[in-house]
């Protein structure tokens, strides 16, 4: 009986084993490059399931360590995907041939998360152009004139509770992330929905947009493993009916959205917000009223304007506590360009100030928040290296493009690891290598929010510079050590500053 139970054993184990590699000679019988340390089921992704390294770190090492190949062969989990490491192919992947690969690898499954399944990053199709359509015209200049009245009234309830907090002391000193988390999410409640989000209201911080987010897109232990299972995992995630979007966050907008639209029937005057927006484009398309579809376009405003903005944000913060004289150059131009316009924040203001973009694109460089970018194959194509490598990508491959390797290559940057905004600047812009710098992706995808993240980002920064100095905090630990269950880029212990008025 024991040996029986033993054989048996033992030909479970094989079965196993045999079902977990099938796919492991993949890379090696089409004579792609693949590195070593591959375990059954895992593939090459042990490190980052263990939360060892941060799946960009991980992609930046592979990026490294193949310097003089044009593609890398990898193993997620038990599916092989191809890394593309040269711009020439990340330009035919993301523009060239857009056609080819024109859905994002991460999938969202519509029944799970009926919420999220509009949002542009995970559609494709008809309904992917129907949807960008829209944003594109919600965006538009004319618009973000309008939205930016919004976000002006945000930056005065900032400054007062900047006041209110550095009052008694002189000085106040604060997480950098949650601190801009709570600009976004006023931002987003307010340019959004035309309501209050309450996330500068301490006292009633738990009803806040503030906190809503934090729920659901704060890096806790549960939400990294929601998050893995939902987009690295799909599979599990289905088998285990596992949402992004939390049943109580799914109420909270649902509740709002009734709330408002009920509230708006009774009203005369239209709102010029963006939920707003939405429904008048449905009804000039012709389309019948529908609340869920409507409760989509703002859950995708609010996952898109809250998370991202405010940890560039962050980031940009950061850097400028750590760069004094950068620090006080941005907040001449401010200060320069204010007076011109009479110390109003306007649209043409904030286009003004360059060298602000010049110290936003380096931070977003120096210290990407989305560290790669996943592709899927979607017809059958062939791609060529410069170094004669040739891969036949099947429909269905994942292609990954290392954005945190490219950005940080001193091949294409000069002393890549020094902050210098002065690389973006008019006389050396010129000379950045095209699909080199993907913090907002690159071709038709390019992120359709990126004006209006770039907006609320130089509004903030206008409106605390013009008032307040940052220096960093010995909160801070140094150097940087990100959080490695984290999808975005997230400090370990915070990015901590004094503020003082100037």
């Amino acid at each position: 009986m024991a040996v029986t139970l033993v054989l048996s054993s033992l030909v479970v184990l094989v079965i196993l084993y045999l079902f977990l590699t099938k796919n492991y000679k993949y890379w090696q019988k089409r004579g792609i490059p693949c590195p070593d340390g591959i375990l059954p089921g895992v593939g090459h992704f042990w490190e980052v399931a263990i939360q060892k390294i941060t799946l960009s770190e991980y992609c930046c090492k592979i990026y490294n360590a193949y310097r003089d190949r044009s593609m890398v062969g990898i193993y997620n989990f038990m599916t092989p995907a191809l890394m593309v490491r040269e711009p020439e192919l990340v330009k035919t992947v993301l523009q060239t041939s857009f056609t080819n690969f024109h859905e994002n690898g991460m999938k969202i499954d519509p029944k799970l998360d009926p919420l999220l399944a509009n949002n542009p990053f995970f559609t494709y199709g008809e309904k992917w152009m129907t949807g960008r359509k829209r944003l594109t015209y919600a965006f538009s200049s004319m618009r973000l004139k309008i939205l930016l009245e919004t976000v002006k009234q945000v930056c005065q309830i900032f400054d007062g509770y900047l006041d209110k907090k550095i009052e008694k002391a002189g000085k106040v000193e604060l997480e950098l992330k949650e601190l801009f988390s709570r600009f976004t999410s006023q931002v987003v409640s307010s340019a959004g929905f035309g309501v209050d989000g309450l996330s500068f209201n301490e006292e009633k911080e738990k009803d806040s947009f503030y906190a809503m987010g934090k729920s659901f897109l704060d890096s806790t232990v549960l939400n990294n493993i929601i998050f893995t299972l939902v987009f690295f995992i799909p599979a599990l995630g289905r088998i285990f009916k596992i949402r992004f979007l939390p049943k109580k966050v799914d109420h909270f907008f649902r509740t709002i959205i009734a709330d408002v639209m009920e509230q708006r029937r009774k009203e005369a005057t239209p709102r010029n917000d963006f939920l707003q927006l939405m429904t008048d484009l449905e009804r000039m398309e012709g389309n019948k009223f529908d609340l869920e579809i409507l409760t989509s376009h703002a859950v995708s405003f609010f996952v898109d304007g809250y998370e991202t903005s405010s940890a560039v944000l962050s980031f940009v913060g950061f850097q400028l506590a750590s760069n004094p004289k950068v620090q006080e150059k941005l907040r001449e131009e401010v200060m320069s360009v204010l007076n011109k316009y009479d110390g109003v924040i306007t649209y043409e203001a904030l286009k003004d100030m360059t060298y602000m973009d010049q110290v936003i694109n380096e931070s977003m460089r120096s210290i990407p928040i989305l560290g790669f970018l996943n592709k899927m194959c979607t017809e059958e194509t062939e791609l060529r290296g410069s170094d004669g490598l040739v891969c036949r990508v099947e429909r269905g491959m994942h292609i990954m493009i290392p954005i945190s390797g490219l950005q940080g290559d001193p091949q294409y940057w000069e002393n890549p690891k020094e902050f210098d905004p002065d690389r973006f600047g008019p006389d050396r812009k010129h000379n950045i290598e095209k699909f080199t710098f993907l913090p907002f992706g690159e071709g038709p995808r390019i992120c359709v929010g990126m004006r209006m993240a770039q907006l609320q980002i130089k509004a903030c920064l206008a409106s605390l510079l013009r008032k307040y100095s940052m220096e960093l905090s010995p909160k801070t630990q140094l150097p940087l050590k990100m959080i490695s269950s984290t999808f975005m880029a997230q400090v370990k212990g915070g990015l901590w500053s004094i503020i003082r008025p100037i």
